[in-house]
Formats: C-alpha cells, structure tokens, sequence
C-alpha cells in the first residue's frame, strides 16, 4: 500500500511559478513509478508527466514540456512537479499517482491516487 498526500497548490498570476510535493508513505514507494496528472471540471483527467523510481528517466505532456519538471527524493519519498511559465490552462486539480509499471503515462495503469491540490492560474 501507498499513500499520497499531495500539498503546494494555490493561486497564481499567469507567467508565475509553484512547486508541488506529494509525501507518500509506504515500503514500495521507491520502487514506484510516480506521476502527476490533472483535471479541470467537465474534463477527463489528463496525464502532466512521469518520472521512474530508478535512474529518473521522465516522461511529459507536450502541453507542459520545457514549463513543467518532475523530480523526485527517495530518501524522503517525495515527489515534486515544478511548475513555471504557468498558463491559464494549467488550472486543474492536480492529482500525484503510483505505479508498478516503467514510466506510465496512462491513468488506468496507476494503482494509488492522492485527493488531489487545487491549482488555479490567473490571467
């Protein structure tokens, strides 16, 4: 079993930065592929990026790519989405995710969800 509790969202101007975490607890959390997704009400949740418990290979959304970095720390099972350049787009709640399989970036594949950090991006 994994828990996620996701933390860092608020409101920003567009063109402005925010950093989330998601703490997890759990003995598999190294072993993980972590991911952060999003949705926006009326929406299908959406896949942001991905990144492997092993040698941090990462995987990203075109819509985020170059904006978006995901990282994460073992040692404090912790993973972090850094968000710059921020859009009115980007406004969503943002959802952390673990997975057994490489690199998912399919939501079915996920296996434990946070409740999710509400992200809202002013223009």
């Amino acid at each position: 079993q994994v828990q996620l509790v996701e933390s860092g969202g608020g409101l920003v101007q567009a063109g402005g930065s925010l950093r989330l975490s998601c703490s997890a607890s759990g003995r598999t959390f190294s072993s993980n592929t972590m991911g952060w997704f999003r949705q926006d009400p009326g929406k299908e949740r959406e896949f942001v990026a991905a990144i492997t418990s092993i040698g941090g290979h990462t995987a990203y959304a075109n819509s985020v790519k170059g904006r978006f970095t995901i990282s994460r720390d073992n040692a404090k099972n912790t993973v972090y989405l850094q968000m710059n350049s921020m859009k009115s787009e980007d406004t969503a709640v943002y959802y952390c995710a673990a997975s057994s399989s490489f690199l998912a970036i399919n939501s079915d594949i996920y296996d434990y969800w946070g409740q999710g950090t509400q992200v809202t991006v002013s223009s």
